[in-house]
């Protein structure tokens, strides 16, 4: 018996084992499965790096069979020291102290690598020094299984590996080299341009790599192998079976497409195409990568011409699926509900393509967890808008298990961040990458991002360009600079030249970029929403409290955004004491409430205020809210009123006054070609007195809040002055000078003296957020290593990389006393923690811990020792002199102030 059958690889809770050799051929079958000539990621990498998709298909799997080789080390062995007394016995002077991924690097370099230079006749394994200078890449790959490089400066080998252990590792190497490297070609190893490819292309078989491990794992103990028999034996009678059923089971081949043959195909319920979604139609598209920037109005149909150009792009084999990243959970929710009534029409009827939901609770959607394993669950029919026909929603319980597993389904729809992990150096981002290529990137409302995630996502559209991915960016308004870098970071990826764009285009506008050619098309608008909207000016809290008076006896419905939750609140406790104001018609929605709270008022608000909402139900009725509202629900107020903020983010919340179209009573009117008949639309601006000298504190005299949440003055102060100049939000006729005037270039020297130094401070608090996310960024470049991430150390296990950058918050979970007990604030049946917690700001929390007293601080200890759920959670009891700081119709109340 060989030497490397006293090594076990996987082992189970009854202490059934399985050998090392067979785990780690099981892991390569997958492999060679996953690389098989004629899938579509195996034909990119091989041509990428210029060899035969069959010789990539074999030196990968040969790769793969020595992936694990870090579990020869008696070290790790003696982690299960009573499996069997025929296996490795434990050495106590040999801790496990490194893990295996690393030690099969180490066990590689100094080992086999020597070992390799010099073998026996009866090997395959014999290289020269230019190829295993080709070859350390492919092991860093391999070892890097678990998700991250392997480290690459360890103590001495022979602290974790006997000399037993160095001719097994040897003997094994040797042997299964007989079965996949016979007459092998080891000549593109030591080609130099070969290598340099490589490390573009690292990236995605790292991803390999993980996925292989992981489905190559997952065999039950039953199917475990503990009696030796020849490798090759082993490779074709087992380990070639059972990962084409393990790989049929994850159902990760692409599904087949339906022909394009029009944008009814996907949304039946359109009529009449708007202009955005005829170009969508008829655009020429290719098969290479490619990427669309569409500027349109709200309500241009900019959603349904995205899917629809998703859709001729994988009709044409462009693309193999979609992932639509948004800015959050709640515009991912809505999103994928959205989806699911469309989506099943991209593919064949005999398809069964997966949709998953990818944020960090979307456990909490009913929707998607009965979505999983469709049809076997109980229901989870998605109900259609009138003239479209039911579908369900499907997504395989293998996806869905885990979000690092949400870029491999078909279509996903999440928060951008789970995009922005695959080129941070966080666990898993290769399988993430790798689950982008040859995927769409549809990104809906990319002006919303800070510069920190701004930069990320500059460096993704360059990554999914080089992998093969097309990309979708839409936006209502995005200044030129912002498309501009989007372009160049394609064309980066692409490595072809930058094209010169047009410096002042007209509005609406698509811009399409591929390998070869450049257009900017200008698009016609959608007269139903192609509106003037007037802008009229209010300077102070008393004039808005006055309009609102006067519009509620009006019998309209208002919605007031403010810029800070505590003056949101603020505002909301003047109008609850005022007598001409009814209780039951005053909502107030931010982000501090519980998610049970918080999913509740959000319903509320779209039964009043969305598509549905009828005119008995908004009448007299008032929200006032931060930002929630501003992106992405589908609201319609009679009147609108807002604090001053950038001139995008005003854009986009006059978006949501006399969005539908109703009647006079506020009834929608749905018959083509109709007309809105209430009163023309006024959109009503709280800020300071306009001046041409205005003083330092000129914005914190009527809005104190708001300089802590957009910081940059002087462009609130452009804001006003291009708004005092075009009296009105036009998007058709004055988009791009509403948005130059305030974030073009030359208009930054306008900014008035007193305000240059809080401008100043704000674009270099841009620049260091740019420059914190450059250095946080992987450099793909350098191939999958530890160098990737040399500048931020991200690879550390102590490490987290943020996608955000934003005030610092604390994940805290409510808690009240009922019967002598501490039980979650939501007494629900499912998920009852989650439903209680919110993120509040650490300074919150570290003012309010303070006042816990000692015994109840010891009853939450004892409560997080028996719920496990709250290990991440930090605990506020909501209990005598704490109970006043929660409210369920008005959320966190600690402190008055911060930014939504």
């Amino acid at each position: 018996m060989e030497k490397y059958y006293r090594y076990w690889g996987k082992t189970a809770e009854d202490g059934s084992y399985h050998l090392l050799p067979y785990h780690c051929l099981d892991v390569a079958a997958v492999g060679w499965l996953l690389l098989a000539p004629k899938r579509t990621l195996t034909t990119y990498l091989s041509k990428y790096l210029g060899v035969q998709p069959e010789w990539l298909r074999r030196w990968f799997s040969f790769c793969l069979t020595i992936h694990d080789i870090g579990k020869f080390a008696t070290s790790f062995q003696g982690l299960k020291p009573e499996l069997d007394s025929n296996l490795v016995s434990a050495i106590s002077s040999m801790p496990y102290s490194e893990r295996h991924d690393s030690l099969g690097f180490l066990l590689w370099q100094k080992v086999l690598r020597p070992c390799w230079a010099d073998s026996g006749s009866n090997s395959a394994l014999h290289f020269s020094a230019q190829h295993l200078r080709g070859l350390e890449p492919w092991l860093r790959i391999v070892a890097g299984h678990h998700g991250i490089p392997p480290k690459e400066v360890l103590g001495r080998y022979q602290e974790f590996f006997t000399e037993a252990d160095e001719l097994a590792a040897k003997t094994y190497c040797s042997d299964i080299s007989q079965i996949l490297l016979t007459e092998f070609d080891a000549e593109p190893l030591a080609d130099r341009s070969f290598r340099k490819k490589l490390q573009r292309s690292s990236w995605a078989l790292a991803g390999m790599t993980v996925l292989a491990d992981w489905l190559g794992s997952s065999i039950s103990p039953e199917q475990y192998c503990s009696t030796p028999q020849p490798l090759a034996d082993y490779w074709h009678e087992n380990a070639l079976p059972q990962a084409e059923r393990l790989v049929s089971s994850a159902q990760l081949t692409p599904q087949p497409a339906t022909p394009f043959t029009g944008i009814r195909t996907l949304f039946p319920f359109i009529n009449q195409p708007t202009p955005l979604q005829s170009w969508a139609e008829t655009v020429a598209i290719g098969n290479q990568p490619q990427l669309f920037i569409c500027e349109d109005m709200t309500g241009a149909g900019k959603t349904e011409a995205a899917l629809t150009l998703c859709h001729r792009l994988i009709a044409a084999a462009a693309a193999e699926g979609i992932y639509v990243g948004l800015p959050t959970m709640a515009t991912a929710n809505a999103m994928y509900l959205r989806l699911g009534k469309a989506y099943r029409r991209l593919y064949a009827s005999t398809a069964k393509p997966s949709l998953i939901l990818a944020h960090g609770a979307r456990h909490l959607s009913d929707t998607f967890r009965d979505s999983i394993d469709w049809p076997n669950s109980a229901t989870n029919a998605i109900d259609y808008d009138k003239g479209e026909s039911s579908g369900e929603a499907y997504c395989h319980a293998w996806l869905a298990d885990s979000r690092k597993k949400a870029l491999l389904a078909d279509v996903g729809v999440g928060t951008l961040d789970q995009a922005l992990l695959s080129v941070l150096p966080a666990r898993h981002q290769s399988l993430r990458l790798l689950g982008l290529s040859r995927k769409i990137l549809l990104i809906d409302e990319v002006h919303a991002y800070d510069p920190y995630m701004n930069a990320l996502l500059q460096t993704l559209l360059q990554a999914h360009a080089a992998s093969g991915g097309s990309a979708i960016l839409l936006s209502a308004t995005l200044p030129q600079q912002m498309r501009k870098s989007y372009v160049q970071a394609f064309c980066s990826g692409l490595d072809c030249n930058l094209p010169v764009l047009t410096d002042n285009p007209t509005y609406p506008l698509t811009t399409h970029i591929g390998q070869d050619f450049c257009a900017e098309k200008a698009i016609a608008p959608r007269q139903e929403v192609a509106r003037s909207t007037k802008i009229d000016w209010l300077t102070s809290e008393q004039e808005v409290l006055e309009l609102i008076e006067q519009q509620v006896k009006a019998e309209r419905c208002v919605c007031w955004i403010r810029n800070t939750i505590g003056d949101a609140r603020n505002a909301f406790d003047v109008l609850e004491q005022c007598e001409w104001m009814a209780a039951d018609k005053l909502s107030l929605f931010h982000s501090r409430f519980a998610m049970l709270d918080r999913q509740r008022i959000e319903a509320q608000t779209l039964e009043c205020f969305g598509d549905q909402s009828t005119a008995e139900i908004r009448r007299g009725r008032v929200l006032i809210a931060t930002q929630v509202v501003e992106q992405s629900l589908d609201l319609d107020f009679d009147i609108l009123i807002s604090d001053l903020a950038p001139i995008d983010l005003l854009v986009q919340r006059a978006g949501r006054e006399h969005r539908h179209i109703r009647d006079e009573f506020g009834n929608r009117i749905r018959q083509t070609g109709a007309t809105d008949r209430r009163d023309p639309p006024v959109f009503y601006l709280l800020a300071p007195r306009a001046t041409d000298q205005p003083e330092k504190n000129w914005l914190k005299a009527v809005l104190p809040g708001t300089q802590a949440v957009y910081r940059h003055v002087g462009q609130l102060w452009l804001t006003q002055q291009i708004l005092l100049k075009e009296q009105q939000i036009d998007p058709l006729h004055n988009a791009r000078v509403l948005i130059e005037s305030v974030f073009g270039d030359a208009y930054q020297y306008l900014i008035p003296d007193a305000l240059q130094e809080l401008s100043w401070d704000a674009e270099g608090d841009a620049s260091s957020k740019r420059g914190i996310a450059y250095l946080n960024q992987l450099d793909l470049n350098k191939g999958y290593s530890r160098s990737s991430a040399e500048d931020s150390g991200g690879w550390d296990e102590d490490t987290n990389i943020p996608t955000r950058l934003s005030e610092q918050t604390v994940d805290v979970a409510f808690v009240v006393e009922r019967g002598g007990q501490l039980v979650p604030y939501a007494q629900v049946g499912k998920f009852p923690w989650d439903l209680s917690s919110v993120s509040l700001p650490r300074r919150d929390w570290e003012q309010l811990r303070s006042k816990i007293s000692q015994p109840l601080q010891a009853r939450i200890e004892a409560l997080k020792e028996t719920e496990k759920v709250l290990k991440w959670k930090e605990v506020v009891p909501l209990i005598d002199d704490l109970s006043h700081c929660y409210d369920q119709n008005k959320g966190w109340s600690l402190n008055q102030g911060g930014q939504e």
